[in-house]
């Protein structure tokens, strides 16, 4: 009896996510030196609740080489995993924000370094547009940054500072995260470091001081041999951690100083309250404190939106009490008034009539 062969299956690494297909290099060139396959994704991951993030290793079956197709059937087990933007297995991230045009926001840096400390993975911070202010301004940043926790850079596009010293940290292996604001050249870093990349740019809105968004999608590009460096959309507004207990562990500054010493309640928010080993006296507590109040708002308007949700949906609200019944409803209840009468009218007839036979 012939066996069946079975059916080809390749391994390869996402590098791209375009709507609903992805661009997967391969581990080893297919037919005709073929190294990349546009893919579509097995119905049965999606049933399964598996998404398909940049960086994920995967294995690729229903190969049609004279179309440059394929189809993602399974994929390896994730090593860690930055939600926003999308990208797995990352080695180190890398959170660049301008130091003029647009101006630096305190917070919004804060917020982005929240998002990269959530990896778990080493984080280096990175000035960019260094040229638009004077020297003493930008070590002036640096040396804060260092202060919070962070190893940090000051870079020049136009004059090269500092590039060489970022390029030698991007060549190392693994895959490595750009992420911050839009406009403060994320993509131009990257036409620095590879040329050969010549990657869309655009300057900063003049009358708005924002950025403009170039980068449309995440996508890999090798820096060196087993380097890889994702390039991504900016966005304004990074995400804050789901509850509140959860944000301080975010911050190097709480980390090092519960290292000292252990804080009286195991559900210390660190507001300076009693008994608290971290204290006050850090520089980004009002950051911290901000951060903790925009969670407490969140948590609101969630609150808010799932109880109208449960109202509009028959729960126990006071929109299900005033709802009007359906027609049908009414009309069934007329009618059973009306039967309700007639029987009501026929026994009180028979009363009367049997009180005047007794009579």
């Amino acid at each position: 009896m012939a066996v069946e062969p079975k059916p080809l299956r390749l391994s390869g690494l996402v590098v791209s996510l375009l709507a609903n297909y992805c661009w997967v290099e391969l581990d080893q060139p297919g037919s005709s030196g073929t190294t990349r396959l546009l893919c579509t994704r097995r119905t049965r991951l999606g049933k399964s609740g598996q998404t398909i993030a940049v960086g994920d290793h995967v294995w690729l079956e229903g190969i049609d080489w004279p179309a440059g197709r394929g189809a993602v059937a399974a994929l390896e087990p994730r090593d860690g995993l930055l939600e926003r933007p999308a990208v797995a297995n990352v080695a180190r991230v890398v959170v660049v924000v301008a130091l003029a045009e647009p101006e630096l926001d305190p917070l919004q840096l804060t917020r982005f370094l929240l998002t990269a400390e959530a990896t778990g993975r080493p984080v280096l911070l990175v000035f960019s547009k260094a040229d638009l202010v004077s020297p003493a301004v930008a070590a002036d940043w640096c040396r804060r940054a260092g202060a919070w926790g962070y190893e940090a850079l000051a870079l020049s596009i136009q004059t090269g500072q500092g590039l060489e010293r970022l390029s030698q940290r991007l060549r190392e292996p693994g895959i490595a995260v750009l992420c911050g604001p839009s406009g403060v050249g994320k993509s131009s870093v990257l036409n620095a470091l590879c040329p050969e990349l010549g990657l869309r740019v655009a300057a900063v809105s003049g009358r708005l001081q924002r950025g403009r968004h170039t980068t449309r999608h995440v996508e890999l590009f090798q820096l060196a041999p087993g380097a890889l460096m994702a390039d991504t959309p900016g966005f304004n507004r990074p995400e804050l951690p789901g509850e509140a207990i959860h944000l301080g562990p975010l911050f190097p500054e709480i980390r090092r100083r519960l290292e000292a010493g252990c804080c009286r309640f195991k559900n210390c928010l660190h507001l300076g309250d009693p008994g608290c080993a971290v204290g006050v006296d850090w520089e980004r507590y009002p950051l911290y404190s901000q951060c903790l109040g925009d969670l407490a708002g969140q948590s609101g308007r969630q609150a808010g939106r799932q109880a109208e949700r449960s109202n509009r949906s028959g729960g126990s609200g006071l929109a299900s009490h005033l709802r009007q019944p359906s027609r049908r409803l009414q009309r069934q209840q007329v009618l059973d008034g009306e039967s309700l009468g007639q029987a009501d009218g026929e026994s009180e007839g028979d009363l009367e009539r049997d009180s005047e036979g007794d009579s």
